[in-house]
């Protein structure tokens, strides 16, 4: 843990104030401002370019809070909050008056979620209200997981950064929709699916549009400067070094199955095994391929169980429409 003696108090002083801190989740790295303050939300929004009709998530400090933010709880939202908060699940509910339009993107529905992460929480604990944040990164592109990713991005956008070490999940938080009598995943995320089904006791549907805006729903999201392509996995070698060889700088998501293979290319990162390894490094992984150069990567979907749909997702909106090679 990097946090210095303080730097909790100061950064929920900074919140107080109507300013922007960057903090730690499990999940990644989220720019916050006080959810009650609408010029301090609207702060959020000009420091990541990000359109005001995008909504954000409230980040509370406990499940027994949340009546303070919804108008009201289903008895399926008192389920999953038990079994999954604090922890990478986002719920949809109707929006309670004590949430401003600008932090919905001027919907009537409000993304709440319980981060687990021990700096996330003392924060919440400390400023003693709801933290509005999405990632801490500009509109679109490959979110942080440290918080050098984040000084990086914004510099001096960001009022104040707690830096809690890098983030322990690597891909954002999976967004419920609760607010009808049938519960769907809007986002894939660090909650999985088959989780969520097992609690539930019931299938839930992943639709590709939904009548509610979330967050990372844009057709191009979580995008690295280089193009993004996705092939199967059997010609990602082949493809590869046939756009090499066309001149572009390319990086390889190599995957496990293909760990020993020699591929003529500009650089390669190795996928790890795990796909919870994986999930935790890939956007890491993609900022590593920026930094060497790269113009074009090359990668292939993952199995879409567990936490490789929100891998498989990711990828997807990196690549953005023109996702197959």
């Amino acid at each position: 843990m990097h946090v210095r003696s303080g730097d909790v108090e100061k950064a929920a002083d900074v919140l107080r104030a109507g300013g922007l801190v960057a903090f730690p989740t499990e999940t990644v790295y989220g720019l916050g401002a006080n959810a009650e303050d609408p010029g301090a939300v609207a702060r959020i929004y000009q420091a990541k370019g990000r359109p005001p009709s995008h909504p954000l998530i409230v980040h509370i400090g406990g499940a027994e809070l949340l009546r303070d933010w919804v108008e009201d709880v289903p008895a399926t939202v008192h389920l999953l909050a038990e079994r999954f908060w604090p922890g990478p699940l986002t719920l949809v509910l109707r929006r309670g008056r004590r949430v401003p339009l600008e932090a919905t993107g001027g919907l009537e529905t409000v993304a709440v979620r319980v981060p687990d992460h021990p700096v996330a929480l003392a924060l919440l604990s400390g400023f003693g209200g709801g933290v509005a944040a999405p990632s801490a990164n500009r509109f679109g592109s490959v979110s942080p997981t440290t918080a050098d990713h984040v000084r990086a991005e914004l510099g001096d956008a960001v009022d104040f950064v707690l830096d809690g070490g890098p983030c322990d999940v690597g891909v954002e938080s999976t967004i419920v929709d609760a607010t009808g009598d049938v519960p769907s995943i809007l986002r894939p995320g660090g909650a999985t699916r088959e989780d969520l089904e097992a609690v539930l006791g019931r299938p839930l549907d992943v639709p590709s549009t939904s009548r509610v805006r979330v967050p990372g729903q844009h057709p191009s999201h979580y995008a690295p400067r280089a193009r993004v392509v996705l092939v199967e996995p059997e010609v990602i070698v082949d493809e590869a070094e046939r756009a090499q060889e066309q001149g572009h700088q390319v990086g390889v998501l190599l995957p496990p199955s293909l760990v020993d293979a020699p591929v003529k290319a500009h650089a390669v990162v190795a996928i790890p095994g795990s796909t919870a390894a994986y999930a935790r490094g890939l956007y890491g992984f993609l900022r590593e391929l920026d930094r060497r150069g790269c113009d074009l990567i090359v990668a292939s979907l993952p199995v879409e169980e567990g936490l490789g749909l929100a891998i498989a997702n990711r990828l997807r909106r990196a690549a953005g429409p023109r996702s197959s090679g």
